[in-house]
């Protein structure tokens, strides 16, 4: 099966000159710890809750401060034809819970997340990727 068949379609983003207290005021109406950064339809990077929190807060840095400031850069993704194996495998070499799914133009089309795979794939699948993202790595990088 494919990830376009499974991802979340209806994807809301920040642009990169958002502040950062725009993007947590967006996470809180939205009840999410993720959101995907794009220039028009390009996507240039991920900020987290915690990005903001670690990336900002703890470093001194101000509510107005950008969202490209804080973000993940170079974000890691999958392509909306990648099947779940491959996707899965990605979450866990990476270390990640979410991925942006890229489209045939290279536009943002999507987010597939752990819980999606796991849905899906009942439990061989998510816990391949449970088992790297669970795995204690380098400073948090991506959602």
């Amino acid at each position: 099966m494919q990830i376009d068949q499974i991802m979340t379609k209806d994807i809301k983003t920040v642009s990169p000159q958002a502040s950062a207290k725009e993007a947590a005021s967006f996470m809180l109406s939205e009840d999410t710890g993720f959101v995907p950064v794009c220039d028009g339809q390009k996507l240039v990077g991920t900020i987290t809750d915690r990005d903001i929190a670690v990336r900002g807060v703890a470093e001194g840095k101000g509510a107005d401060c950008s969202v490209s400031e804080l973000m993940s850069g170079e974000p890691q993704w999958c392509s909306a034809t990648d099947t779940i194996e491959q996707a899965a495998e990605k979450m866990k070499e990476c270390q990640v819970r979410r991925l942006p799914v890229i489209g045939e133009n290279q536009e943002l089309v999507g987010v597939v997340s752990l819980g999606d795979i796991a849905r899906e794939s009942g439990t061989s699948y998510d816990e391949v990727a449970l088992e790297g993202v669970s795995e204690r790595g380098e400073l948090h990088q991506q959602g």
